[in-house]
């Protein structure tokens, strides 16, 4: 049976509070049809990130919100309602922990099982934490990566006259190639299903595309030539054409790659293959399947890496490109540096992170309200305005109308304040929803990643994101997660998320106060102790909470 899932919209209960309304319009947005990868079955992005373990435990879920008051908590255990328990009215309305294992059995072989036997289930990163909006979910980050590139490599702010080659156009990939073009530049970006092609060019996310790589490639030109942001979609298999540019001796100015490489069986074509072909010969062949899928991968790491001698700025955008072509034989594979290392690290250590909100109301001129309080209220900030500015002209919405952006310790709470007051005074016409990505300054434990060279070496320690979900869970947030294995895979990563509603109470406006303190702050704090100066400067400068060690 087919199902078709849509948020509700608008100012009517469907539960007993906004808090449970929240999570329900939230996980039905995830699967909403613009919004989710495969939602029949389930899935919303990242290889096989699923909202819900199946259908009956989607289900139950929401008759679980619907008939939850406001001082009870649901708990989900990996994508399935287990109980709901009295609490407060101050605790999370819903406790999520997805695709946790002990470490010894976290493999993908043993994990994959253990789902295929309906045991477990794969969250991602905001799709088993029900807070996805979509492509532009990713947008900011990977503008925000492109514009300190800019800023390091080039001493500007802009990717104007230079080229950027990349892969994957995916719901994390489809990011891309309108980030580049926010900030000047012209993205070819390679995608072997014709399908994603078209859903970039429906949202807006992509400008053209064509099947020839010669035809790209003069497109890429014209555009240089005349000075526009042009961004250029090629039907292709990225290890192939990354080969041939290595053959033609063309060399990029940028060159990364974003295909679901982190998923060896759905997220990463190998070559000779089309994508239904793909599938066939795997479920026949896995294992050859898998060696196919290893030699394709070593064989575009190793052209990134002939165009990082010919002085490409190269990167690995966290999608465990690296690591696959280790274990495909390839040694030099981490000779790519890390984007964020190499680029948003900075942003990390200030408690600046992934921000975003959602208009439980459906309504677009909810979410272009708050975009027009942020460009009044925040005009010092030039970069998050000319960003605000930039989205609200070029971003489309998938699903429930949403907005993000990258805000570091002590805007996020003025933000979630400013919204309350919006939501009080009649501003908005209903509540927000406010979250963010697990990739964030002091939720994510994830080596070849978010945590990837911490100046002390604690890139595996994955004690802070267990202790940001405590600690956000204590203070208020509406509802919270744990995962493992978001970004970089099963085995890799070990990162937490939140969501709080702002409906214009004075109750709301203490949780936000805790919750958007805290939650940053933890990540300030995470950054102080691995050595980070700029986050013992943030401390000291004053902030609304305590630490033993930095005064």
């Amino acid at each position: 049976m087919i199902r078709e899932i849509h948020s509700p919209r608008g100012s009517k209960l469907n539960t007993k509070g906004w808090g449970q309304e929240a999570a329900l319009r939230l996980l039905m947005n995830n699967l909403d049809p613009m919004v989710a990868k495969d939602p029949q079955n389930l899935i919303v992005y990242g290889g096989k990130g699923k909202a819900a373990r199946n259908w009956d435990a989607f289900d139950k879920i929401v008759e679980s919100l619907k008939s939850l008051e406001n001082d009870e908590t649901l708990l989900i255990q990996s994508g399935k309602p287990v109980g709901i328990f009295k609490t407060t009215d101050d605790s999370p309305r819903v406790l999520i922990v997805n695709a946790q294992i002990v470490p010894r059995w976290a493999t993908d072989d043993i994990f994959w099982d253990l789902e295929a036997k309906g045991l477990t289930m794969y969250g991602q990163m905001t799709a088993g934490s029900w807070v996805y909006i979509g492509t532009q979910g990713i947008l900011q980050g990977t503008y925000e990566t492109l514009s300190a590139l800019a800023k390091k490599e080039y001493g500007t702010y802009s990717l104007k006259g230079k080229w950027v080659l990349s892969s994957g156009l995916g719901e994390m990939g489809g990011a891309q190639p309108l980030a580049i073009k926010m900030n000047e530049g012209v993205a070819l970006v390679v995608e072997v299903d014709k399908e994603k092609i078209n859903r970039r060019l429906r949202d807006k996310y992509l400008d053209e595309w064509t099947d020839s790589l010669d035809r790209a490639l003069e497109l890429k030109d014209d555009a240089i030539r005349s000075g526009k942001a042009v961004s250029i979609g090629l039907l292709g298999n990225a290890a192939t054409v990354y080969d041939e540019l290595v053959r033609k001796k063309i060399v990029p100015d940028v060159v990364t790659d974003q295909t679901a490489a982190h998923d060896l069986n759905l997220g990463y074509i190998p070559e000779g293959f089309d994508v239904t072909g793909a599938y066939a010969y795997r479920d026949k062949n896995p294992q050859d399947y898998k060696k196919k899928v290893y030699a394709s991968i070593v064989k575009e790491v190793k052209a990134i890496l002939w165009f990082k001698e010919r002085g490409s700025k190269v990167f690995d955008y966290g999608n465990n490109l690296r690591t696959r072509a280790k274990e495909g034989g390839y040694d030099r594979a981490f000779e790519i540096p890390g984007y964020v290392p190499g680029y948003l690290r900075d942003l990390f250590t200030i408690g600046s992170g992934p921000f975003r909100w959602l208009a439980l109301s459906g309504e677009p001129k909810d979410i272009y309200a708050i975009d027009d309080k942020i460009i009044e209220n925040f005009k010092d900030d030039e970069h998050l305005v000319k960003w605000i500015r930039l989205a609200k002209s070029m971003v489309h919405f998938q699903g429930l109308p949403a907005r993000i952006c990258y805000a570091k310790y002590g805007q996020r709470e003025q933000l979630g304040l400013m919204m309350n007051d919006m939501v009080k005074n009649g501003e908005v016409s209903a509540p927000i929803a406010i979250g963010r990505d697990h990739h964030d300054t002091g939720s994510v434990a994830s080596p070849y990643r978010e945590t990837e060279a911490m100046k002390d070496g604690s890139d595996a320690i994955a004690d802070w994101p267990i202790l940001n979900a405590l600690l956000n869970a204590v203070s208020g947030a509406t509802w919270v997660s744990v995962h493992h294995g978001g970004g970089t895979g099963i085995g890799n990563s070990i990162h937490s998320g939140l969501v709080i509603v702002a409906d214009g109470t004075r109750s709301a406006e203490e949780k936000i106060k805790r919750v958007l303190n805290a939650d940053p702050g933890s990540g300030v704090i995470r950054h102080a102790d691995a050595g980070y100066q700029s986050s013992i400067d943030v401390i000291r400068q004053g902030v609304k909470f305590r630490t033993p060690y930095f005064k």
